[in-house]
């Protein structure tokens, strides 16, 4: 699966990212998705006792404890940092993300697919390419920030 990935690499960046690495943000990719799963999920039992608002956000906030465990454990292996910091540090980074997803799904849609006279299916693509976006700055700022191993 490294060869594959690192193949698939531009040739400036195969030598900067070790076979470590990249298993770490095979795990990430992961996690993330199974924390994103969870949230999605939580949100149908709690509409059954809460406006569909609420349920969204106490869902969001169920799949990022879930990420932030097993990114703690599973992805940096960063356990024996302090907690307490870590979350905070998770949570910036994470609101950032929101941010920048919200951002760039909304401008592709309302500016840049009717500059270029873009028609098909823009909503899920452009949402899709921001998630995407926004899932490789929220790597580099848990592995920077959040779980960064001194």
């Amino acid at each position: 699966m490294y060869e594959l990935a690192q193949a698939l690499m531009p040739p400036a960046m195969r030598s900067r990212i070790s076979p470590q690495e990249l298993r770490r943000i095979g795990r990430f990719l992961l996690a993330g998705g199974f924390a994103a799963l969870v949230n999605w999920a939580a949100r149908f039992p709690l509409n059954e006792v809460m406006p569909f608002g609420a349920a969204v956000i106490v869902a969001y906030a169920i799949g990022m404890a879930v990420g932030f465990f097993l990114y703690r454990f599973f992805v940096f292996e960063a356990q024996q940092g302090d907690a307490r910091s870590q979350l905070w540090k998770f949570v910036l980074v994470n609101l950032v993300g929101a941010v920048e997803v919200w951002a760039l799904a909304v401008g592709s849609v309302r500016w840049l697919a009717p500059a270029i006279g873009w028609t098909l299916w823009v909503e899920p693509i452009s949402h899709a390419a921001a998630i995407g976006i926004g899932a490789a700055t929220s790597y580099v700022g848990h592995r920077l920030l959040t779980f960064r191993q001194n």
